[in-house]
């Protein structure tokens, strides 16, 4: 049985679709834990809710980002994760911490990387014109939100359409990519060539 492991720094809304589908879907997995750097964050709530366990780690508890990436590595390791899934994890993680999960780190970014990489995503979609907008979920690399890409989906921009509007639109697409890349993944149908990646078929016909 495969491990899998999220962190999340906030309301949890993406881990609550990959708990969710995993629930719903019967992946045959172990859920580990759920890791927030952020004692307040209602994601942990959400774990709960389905009886996952939780741990914090807050950043502001080290004197800097090394140190916190150590720990954090620590308790992760101890749970022998296949997977590692940030959840709107809010922390730019160092790059021996992303050696030392590479392959088995996954992220979701709200943008069609590599465009708008970083902070601001829906707000400089916005600013910049462009006429379709979505979401990326992709391997955690060395660079700020790059690596071999998962899965992506695209939403257009409408006339009228705010930062608080594109945004639930592109959220929606979020919860509908994130749980079929994570459970690729965990089952290993992706097959990596660089940053080129295809995604094997699952005898699962809800897939």
């Amino acid at each position: 049985m495969k491990n899998l492991v999220l962190l999340i720094s906030g309301r949890g809304s993406n881990l609550q679709s990959i708990l969710q589908a995993e629930r719903e879907q019967g992946w045959g997995v172990c859920v580990r834990g759920v890791i927030s750097n952020r004692a307040d964050a209602a994601g942990l709530d959400v774990a709960r809710a389905f009886g996952v366990p939780t741990q914090v780690i807050a950043h502001a508890d080290f004197p800097n980002r090394e140190a916190f990436d150590g720990a954090l590595g620590d308790a992760i390791a101890a749970l022998e994760p296949d997977v590692v899934a940030l959840c709107g994890f809010m922390r730019v993680l160092g790059a021996a911490f992303v050696d030392r999960f590479a392959g088995r780190l996954v992220n979701i970014h709200p943008s069609l990387l590599p465009a708008f990489t970083g902070l601001r995503t829906h707000a400089r979609a916005l600013e910049e014109g462009v006429k379709w907008h979505g979401a990326t979920v992709h391997l955690v690399s060395g660079a700020l939100d790059h690596g071999p890409i998962l899965a992506q989906a695209a939403v257009p921009v409408l006339d009228g359409d705010t930062v608080e509007t594109l945004a639930a639109r592109v959220l929606l697409e979020e919860h509908r990519i994130y749980p079929h890349a994570v459970r690729a993944l965990l089952e290993g149908r992706v097959q990596i060539d660089g940053l080129r990646t295809r995604i094997r078929p699952s005898s699962d016909s809800s897939l």
